[in-house]
């Protein structure tokens, strides 16, 4: 079972903070703390400025206010049917638990998690098998992983008997939080008679998060012939500097993972000190275009209510 820290005073003693900067830490929240220990154990002591520390200790700089920022920046209510979201013409994306191995600080959700309804999604399953349209589903969350091996396995194979179907996505943080779920053999029978092309999206911002244990759980899904992806989020403090994402699009093609997103951050309330300009993003791109080969190279989008497709930057 994974371990995570639930109370930010017990983080806060583990960490080793000091008066100063016990200060900057927000010691009550509406998006509560939720941060598994193997990452925990990942950060410098009494270092604020640690990417892992920024990614998932509620800081002071939540309460800011700023134009721009809201609970739903994606308008994501209006493309929603029960736990289904259609914005794009031949994929749609499923919403499969409210429910994460981590509480990201800028998570774009953070504000609209309801109450899960019926977990065999039928309303979901007829609608998909309605629309002939869709050749891809996009299985996302909280974190589809975060489902038990019946309740994943039983979704997988509704969508598998869908003939239209092409290919199911999956997004996932989890391979930083528990890579050993995904080494076991009890995940891996799930998706043993799958017919369908099954991907695999992580959400991998630093180069710290990857250790041995996620190549090593990246290794047993390459053996099994699955497509592997990855997409970050651009971030202040974080990653928003030439080095540290080259150094981690390198490390994502030596383990066998295609770059596939940067994002510009999703302006959700409460996230504005994660905010990078887009004018420093694209300084960045050219930067990082000028000194990798091009298939390193992620593509850096935005993404604007009511558009058909992520917008380039």
């Amino acid at each position: 079972m994974l371990q995570s820290f639930t109370d930010i005073n017990k983080l806060i003693k583990f960490l080793k903070l000091d008066n100063k900067n016990k200060k900057k830490i927000l010691l009550k929240s509406s998006f509560s703390l939720y941060l598994p220990i193997r990452l925990a154990k990942k950060i410098k002591k009494n270092d604020l400025t640690d990417p892992i520390l920024r990614q998932f200790v509620p800081l002071i700089a939540e309460e800011k206010e700023k134009i721009g920022f809201s609970i739903d920046p994606l308008e994501e209510k209006s493309f929603k049917k029960g736990n289904l979201l259609k914005k794009y013409k031949n994929r749609a994306l499923l919403i499969t638990t409210n429910a994460c191995h981590m509480h990201c600080r800028y998570c774009f959700r953070k504000h609209n998690f309801e109450k899960m309804g019926d977990k065999n999604f039928i309303q979901e399953i007829k609608l998909i098998n309605e629309d002939k349209s869709l050749d891809e589903i996009i299985l996302s969350g909280g974190d589809p992983l975060s489902l038990s091996h019946q309740d994943l396995l039983s979704l997988l194979t509704k969508l598998d008997n869908i003939p239209h179907l092409k290919r199911i996505r999956l997004h996932t943080r989890s391979i930083i939080a528990q890579p050993e779920k995904i080494i076991s053999s009890e995940f891996l029978k799930i998706f043993k008679n799958l017919k369908k092309q099954i991907i695999f999206v992580f959400h991998i911002n630093h180069p710290k998060e990857i250790d041995k244990d996620v190549k090593k759980a990246i290794n047993s899904l390459k053996k099994q012939n699955f497509l592997l992806f990855n997409q970050s989020v651009l971030l202040k403090g974080i990653n928003d500097d030439f080095k540290t994402l080259k150094t981690l699009f390198e490390i994502l093609i030596d383990i066998g993972i295609i770059p596939y997103y940067l994002h510009q951050l999703d302006k959700i309330k409460g996230t504005s000190h994660f905010d990078v300009s887009t004018k420093k993003g694209t300084r960045l791109m050219k930067d990082l275009n000028e000194n990798m080969s091009g298939y390193m190279i992620p593509k850096y989008v935005q993404e604007i209510p009511n558009k058909k497709c992520k917008s380039l930057i």
